[in-house]
């Protein structure tokens, strides 16, 4: 049975483990896409924006607030959307994200998720009507399952990247 390397005592982890983690879960949530999954209607929950919220609820000073430019450049590369609009919609959920951190200093958990629903609801539909500028024409009643199923399934990404976060240090 092969152990995980632990960082020795007064030693801090790597940054490769301490930042490495965290992006890590966010492209492989996004690279979800990939899998052959036929649906007739958009089910998929976009899991690399579920992580990316799980892990900036979870600390809230562990990204930089250009960090969803890059994260959201690679969804857009998988996922089909516009090129740009992940980069965008991301970018103004982390900044709207900021904003209440710096209103509110404390929050629970309840408050999380529905800031979360919140943020989950903008890109959503942020993404929705990019795509439907850019040549589609499909309605919002469509795009109302993924959302109710990604806003219920967020606090399960908090318990995974709270159980990860616990192994990255």
């Amino acid at each position: 049975m092969a152990r995980v390397a632990q960082p020795r005592i007064g030693q801090e982890p790597s940054l490769l483990r301490r930042q490495g983690i965290p992006i890590g879960l966010v492209m492989a949530g996004s690279l979800l896409t990939m899998f052959p999954i036929i649906a007739t209607t958009a089910i998929l929950p976009p899991l690399g924006l579920l992580f990316m919220l799980s892990w900036r609820s979870l600390h809230r000073d562990l990204w930089p607030v250009w960090m969803p430019l890059f994260l959201g450049a690679f969804d857009d590369l998988f996922s089909g959307q516009p090129i740009g609009s992940a980069m965008m919609l991301w970018t103004i959920a982390f900044l709207i994200m900021d904003a209440t951190d710096k209103r509110f200093v404390w929050r629970d958990f309840w408050q999380e998720w529905v800031l979360a629903a919140a943020m989950i609801t903008l890109v959503l539909t942020g993404g929705l009507v990019v795509a439907n500028l850019t040549g589609g024409d499909t309605p919002f009643l469509y795009v109302l399952p993924q959302i109710l199923m990604t806003i219920c399934l967020f606090p399960l990404t908090s318990r995974l990247c709270a159980a990860l976060d616990k192994w990255r240090f």
